[in-house]
């Protein structure tokens, strides 16, 4: 199945497409592809809020607001995978069965699950600017993204 129809069955069965993935063969380049596609998003997201700035500031240009943004994504890639491994580390102290490439794959698969409430973060970031809208957002993606994480993570243990 294609990606955009997993994150949408995610939002209805999260385990349910965990498994499915856990079920394919192993592949790093698959699960490094599902971090790249969630940093293209991510990046993607920050547009309107670097557009926003840069009308309200524009001593600060957008590109080099957009490549600082990119810069930092990208410096994130091996905290990522450091992530994953301390959460299989300690899934493990609790009884966990799985293995490094299950932790990674329920955090990548958590991270672009939650990537189109990043995008909605990202609109109304660059339209309303920082608000109670922004910070219900922003609370609303990192609660889910907690949440599919977990859900993930108890998925590849077991």
């Amino acid at each position: 199945m294609s990606v955009t129809t997993d994150i949408t069955r995610a939002w209805r069965n999260p385990r349910a497409v965990m498994r499915g993935h856990l079920a394919r063969d192993r592949s790093e380049p698959w699960a490094f592809a599902l971090l790249v596609a969630f940093m293209v998003v991510a990046f993607i997201a920050q547009w309107p809020g670097a557009s926003r700035n840069s009308f309200y500031n524009p001593e600060v240009p957008m590109v080099a607001q957009l490549f600082g943004l990119a810069m930092g994504i990208l410096v994130l890639i091996p905290v990522w995978y450091l992530l994953a491994a301390i959460s299989h580390w300690i899934a493990r102290v609790f009884g966990g069965k799985g293995n490094h490439y299950g932790a990674r794959l329920a955090l990548f698969w958590a991270l672009v699950t939650v990537s189109p409430l990043m995008l909605l973060q990202g609109l109304v970031k660059g339209m309303i600017g920082p608000s109670g809208g922004l910070t219900a957002v922003s609370v609303l993606t990192g609660v889910a993204f907690v949440v599919f994480w977990m859900l993930n993570l108890i998925e590849a243990e077991r």
